[in-house]
């Protein structure tokens, strides 16, 4: 009763969030050398995922916007990945800020290789706020699917135990960052990364639950 109660809610929320072609993720390419284009398929994924496993309405197809654009603007969840490293300039730290106090999104999935710069970065464009680990009882880990330990362990990176964290903005999750996770990793196609069925299903419910918070806290 309560996932159904929970997706009633979200899809009145999404009506104000989407275009009429249903909800989207848009990449989000940033400077700095990084390769914020990898594994386009892992979005894609998602949203057909969440779209046969709930009654939310998606536009399923790969997409990516600049801070600099005014299309960010029309975008209510931004994903960002990679590996290497991220450079915001001055404009873009204060578009980003501008977004995400305007009610946008932002999941960040490090692919390996992103912490350092993440953190950096993120530091400019909210001096006055830390990236803080959300406690496994936070409502997105069970928002629609369980994750009662919280983020999955999709890839192995250093052997360390996956981590979630996010900045709040009046109580607002408006930034999430997965750390030793790598989610994203799960949504590419099979033939990708070779993930078995079990981890790249796992990680697909995550996605899931990480969209649906965005939209019903």
């Amino acid at each position: 009763m309560i996932r159904i109660i929970l997706i009633f809610v979200s899809v009145s929320i999404i009506s104000l969030a989407q275009n009429q072609d249903g909800f989207q993720i848009v990449r989000l390419k940033y400077n700095g050398g990084g390769d914020w284009y990898n594994d386009p398929s892992a979005e894609v994924n998602l949203l057909n995922f969440i779209q046969q496993n709930t009654n939310i309405k998606v536009d399923a197809k790969y997409e990516f916007v600049e801070i600099s654009s005014d299309e960010v603007f029309s975008y209510p969840f931004l994903f960002m990945t990679g590996h290497g490293n991220v450079l915001f300039s001055k404009d873009e730290v204060e578009r980003l800020r501008l977004y995400l106090e305007s009610g946008g999104f932002l999941y960040i999935d490090d692919d390996y290789g992103l912490n350092a710069a993440v953190r950096r970065e993120l530091k400019k464009v909210f001096p006055e706020n830390d990236l803080v680990e959300l406690p496994f009882n936070y409502g997105l880990y069970k928002v629609f699917y369980n994750f009662e330990n919280g983020p999955p362990k999709t890839h192995e990176h250093d052997k360390n135990p996956p981590q979630g964290f996010g900045i709040f903005l009046d109580n607002r999750l408006a930034v999430y960052f997965t750390y030793e996770s790598n989610p994203s990793d799960g949504w590419a196609d099979a033939s990708v990364h070779n993930d078995p069925e079990e981890k790249r299903e796992e990680a697909l419910k995550f996605g899931t639950n990480i969209v649906i918070w965005s939209l019903v806290q």
